[in-house]
């Protein structure tokens, strides 16, 4: 898929390209960033790799810039789950730009590139439920929760990490966006 740009009223999102990996591993060599991540913590090498991937044309994951000043502030996953009818959504961001409304703002301009755009039935996203933060944002943009994936993602040490799941049906965003207007941040 190659992705093409959008703005917000804050944000630009863009594909990414092989020159942010600086900027992707500044915040993704922070723990407190990646706390949540499966991948964890990566070192230059595998920031530039994750980027040289990402920089493809079916990349899984778009760049989130501010749009004044121009910064690179983090990324979206969005790349197809179950076929081309489903993809999933995710985000992360730079520690100074978390807590802002930058994920909900990035996520609400997916959701209708996703429906309005690519025709999706369905859009997706997890995250582990101690993740308050990432939930509330899936709840803001009118996500349902469908369940709780037990020990269903491996970590470090033998453990195992729980996942809820959350979508919204190309229906039911319509439905919310002719009632209420966009999602707010």
């Amino acid at each position: 898929m190659t992705f093409r740009a959008r703005t917000t009223e804050r944000l630009t999102l863009r594909a990414i390209r092989p020159d942010d990996w600086p900027a992707f591993h500044r915040y993704m060599s922070d723990p407190e960033v990646t706390a949540w991540l499966p991948e964890g913590l990566m070192d230059e090498e595998m920031a530039r790799a994750w980027v040289d991937r990402s920089a493809r044309d079916d990349a899984p994951a778009v760049a989130v810039l501010t749009r004044d000043p121009e910064a690179f502030i983090g990324h979206m996953v969005f790349h197809p789950w179950a076929g081309s009818h489903t993809y999933e959504i995710g985000w992360v961001f730079g520690r100074a730009h978390q807590g802002w409304g930058y994920a909900t703002e990035a996520a609400a301009a997916l959701l209708a590139h996703a429906f309005e755009t690519l025709g999706c039935h369905r859009v997706i996203a997890t995250c582990q439920p101690e993740n308050t933060a990432s939930w509330r944002v899936m709840e803001k943009l009118r996500m349902r929760r469908e369940g709780l994936l037990l020990q269903c993602i491996p970590r470090e040490g033998g453990e195992w990490w729980d996942e809820y799941l959350y979508a919204i049906l190309a229906d039911e965003y319509r439905g919310a966006a002719s009632s209420q207007g966009p999602a707010k941040s």
